[in-house]
């Protein structure tokens, strides 16, 4: 083990300085009171969670998981995502209140990475959950909702891309031979590996059907015009149909000049059961965010719900963003020690006029010059009176 040296911080790690912690703080505001005016109730839940209820139901993988172990020999995990803390706390408490749930979040998760790769293994996510309306107006108003948030912080640039997961994984099912294929095509659509993909088909010797249709359902649900055409590809075409009233939903809303339909779209949350989506803007190298419907889970908890959801990562909307100099105006009382009752009151004064002033003693400050730099008024109060350029 290579010593650790005192500027180092832990793999993934990151400190936020003071503009980007305004920043930040800007996005949460403006995200508060847009999901307010929208139904959303705040909730928060712990940081710490056990390992046999949230980290087993988690679909973050184990080896991603921060572990620790408590005084009664418990383990715990860093939560790894806000939805499986949601379903516990919704199915033991809220959904004997109301149902369905409109709940919103803004929380720090937590994921180990193995290398550093420029990957945050502490990240902060917004988001929401709709527990408890399985229709598709559910999904719509997840959608509609991500949309109309990134146009209030001014992102002009941004594309949704819907898939399906039932539906990707009854084609894929129906054209592999065993889990074991199954699980590596997934994984190479996870990682939008689409050459890999066809590799893979071709070193699996499957039945001839069966390779044709792999292969053709990828180049025809990549090259989408009309999402009719995956409609050949399936058996049962419920899950079909259900898209095709998304669509028509969105189309009613005006929302489909954000959206592409991608039905190779895959996730490596294995707790969504039907629409999926990521969130692309121009200037960020990975997505904004992501949702999608997850029936499942709440049972895992002992209650029957459907639900759909999405985070989005404040880290990715700041780049998304306009590049806007973050104007504060903040003012500096500068005073001599003589005047320290008239820098009393008349720091008071700017404060109560909503300013934001900060009070220093020349006498603790080394460069004024230097210091004075960081403020956009100065009041200086010397023995001889107030000078001010406020």
């Amino acid at each position: 083990m290579s010593t650790i040296r005192p500027f180092e911080k832990p793999l993934g790690m990151r400190d936020t300085l003071p503009t980007i912690f305004e920043k930040k703080e800007s996005i949460r505001q403006i995200g508060r009171e847009f999901l307010l005016g929208r139904g959303f109730e705040f909730i928060k839940t712990p940081t710490l969670e056990y390992y046999e209820t949230v980290g087993k139901s988690s679909a973050i993988k184990e080896s991603n998981l921060f572990k620790l172990v408590d005084s009664q020999g418990n383990t715990l995990v860093l939560r790894p995502d806000m939805t499986t803390p949601i379903a516990r706390i919704a199915t033991t408490k809220l959904l004997n209140e109301k149902i369905p749930l409109r709940l919103a979040y803004f929380s720090n998760v937590f994921r180990a990475q193995e290398l550093e790769g420029g990957r945050p293994a502490e990240y902060e996510q917004m988001g929401i959950e709709i527990i408890g309306d399985d229709s598709v107006y559910a999904d719509c108003e997840a959608i509609l909702t991500t949309i109309e948030f990134m146009k209030t912080l001014e992102i002009a640039t941004f594309k949704i891309t819907i898939g399906h997961a039932g539906i990707l994984d009854a084609i894929i099912r129906k054209n592999v031979d065993d889990e074991q294929q199954y699980s590596v095509l997934h994984q190479l659509l996870v990682d939008k590996n689409y050459v890999g993909f066809e590799e893979a088909v071709h070193s699996f010797n499957l039945a001839p059907e069966q390779a044709t249709i792999l292969f053709a359902f990828l180049q025809e649900a990549t090259e989408l015009t009309n999402i009719r055409q995956i409609s050949k590809f399936l058996y049962d075409k419920d899950m079909f149909i259900y898209m095709e009233q998304l669509a028509s939903v969105l189309e009613i809303a005006n929302a489909l000049d954000y959206i592409d339909f991608d039905f190779t779209l895959a996730s490596h949350m294995n707790y969504y059961t039907g629409m999926l989506f990521e969130v692309f803007a121009e200037n960020t190298g990975y997505p904004v965010g992501n949702g999608g419907r997850y029936d499942g889970l709440l049972q895992e908890f002992g209650y029957a719900a459907s639900a759909i959801g999405f985070a989005l990562r404040i880290d990715q909307l700041l780049e998304a963003m306009p590049k806007k100099q973050l104007t504060v105006d903040t003012v500096l009382v500068l005073y001599v020690a003589t005047q320290f009752e008239k820098a009393l009151k008349t720091t008071a004064s700017l404060r109560r006029q909503g300013r934001r002033t900060t009070m220093q003693a020349i006498e603790g400050i080394d460069d004024i010059a230097r210091f004075e730099k960081n403020f956009s008024a100065v009041v200086r109060i010397a023995q001889g009176g107030i000078d001010n350029d406020y």
